[in-house]
């Protein structure tokens, strides 16, 4: 991995010391992203807002940094630097106050492709990951139904067996990458009505394969510049080697993921968080109301107080959650608690940070207005608050 200390001193904003178990290789990831982040993403992520989608040489160039690969082996081209390097990476991202961007390539990055890591044969990482790793291949992971969301076990979307093959049937929601992507990690019900958890299993489709329709590119409240789409599948064939973990075990490996894609939600508060307190300190020791300006204000500076206290807990619960499950330790209880609490206390940050703005806040192409479009939907993705409290209070 391509990663290099610049001798110039980064500028440092609004920062929380790193926990002591960080390493200078996570250290040094973290000055490599940030970078990035200012160079490529900052100033065209407007025009990629307006465009609806990320330029695929984005995923080119972080292939060619070595920072698409942290989930994924060394013999495929990885890196295999853990949860903790994962956290970091989508931290820095998030700072770029592009949530989509940030969605866009976490979703390839941690919440796809890692499937093929995880439960892959040998034949399948070598025929996708290198090119995955590469960001020639963008993944997305195609589980939610428009009537099965939260509920996994609910998939409607059908793959029946024809001699060797698979033919699918059925539609899918709210995919991230879907549009202008080339492969979905795909959930499909292969045993009866009624089976529930126990009849679902995955599939690799490349978005070429015959049968395979976006039916539907969505224009979401916010995350413009990702692309989100409806799909459909209309008798899809598939050859058998292109299940992916077993038959009837992808439920077992989709609920693997969603741990890893919470885990991913606490790093993005942390970091959007962060930003967002960032800007606003900026603007209210310049902005001036009633003779003095709006930091001489001691409400002001108790909020702000208040919220970065908040982003602090949420980080510090990611950051110890994910070096818990480099370690091997069982996290699925402590994600939840991530998911159920981190996106409540990123939404009341951005809002809280966004008030402060006054009128200047509410204005498109602000980053603070386009933070609080973004932020709304990790209430919602990947298993909505109330959801999550429920996963809590299963593990209690």
């Amino acid at each position: 991995m391509n990663i290099t200390r610049s001798s110039d001193q980064m500028e440092a904003g609004f920062r929380l010391n790193d926990p002591v178990f960080v390493t200078e290789d996570l250290v040094m990831l973290r000055e490599q992203v940030r970078r990035f982040v200012e160079r490529e993403v900052v100033p065209n992520g407007e025009a990629w807002e307006r465009e609806g989608r990320i330029p695929r040489e984005m995923y080119l160039k972080l292939g060619e940094m070595g920072l698409l690969g942290m989930q994924h082996e060394e013999a495929y081209g990885g890196t295999e630097m853990g949860s903790l390097a994962s956290v970091v990476f989508g931290e820095e991202l998030s700072r770029s106050t592009f949530g989509g961007f940030t969605a866009s390539v976490t979703v390839h990055t941690d919440m796809s492709a890692s499937h093929i890591t995880r439960v892959g044969t040998p034949e399948q990482k070598a025929r996708f990951l290198p090119d995955i790793i590469a960001g020639k291949t963008v993944c997305s992971i195609g589980v939610t139904e428009a009537g099965a969301g939260s509920d996994v076990a609910g998939l409607a979307t059908r793959a029946t067996r024809d001699g060797d093959d698979w033919v699918i049937n059925g539609t899918k929601m709210f995919i991230t990458n879907a549009v202008y992507g080339n492969l979905v990690i795909l959930g499909a019900r292969t045993d009866g009505p009624g089976s529930g958890a126990r009849g679902i299993s995955l599939f690799l489709v490349p978005t070429d394969t015959p049968g395979f329709k976006v039916a539907a590119k969505l224009d979401k409240h916010g995350w413009l510049c990702s692309d989100t789409a409806e799909l459909a599948f209309e008798d899809m064939r598939l050859p058998a080697d292109a299940m992916l973990g077993g038959e009837n075990r992808g439920f077992h490996a989709i609920m693997k993921g969603f741990e890893h894609e919470r885990l991913m939600i606490g790093a993005f508060c942390a970091g959007e968080g962060a930003k967002a307190i960032e800007l606003t300190l900026d603007y209210v020791r310049t902005r001036r109301a009633f003779g003095k300006t709006i930091w001489d204000q001691q409400a002001t500076r108790q909020r702000l107080a208040d919220l970065a206290s908040k982003v602090a807990m949420i980080r510090a619960l990611t950051y110890q959650t994910a070096a818990a499950k480099d370690a091997g330790q069982p996290v699925s209880r402590e994600t939840a608690m991530i998911k159920s609490v981190g996106p409540e206390i990123l939404h009341e940050v951005v809002h809280g940070c966004l008030q402060l703005h006054g009128g200047t806040g509410y204005m498109r192409g602000t980053p603070i207005e386009r933070m609080a479009r973004d932020a709304r939907i990790l209430r919602i993705g990947g298993g909505a608050t109330e959801v999550m409290l429920e996963e809590v209070a299963k593990r209690m």
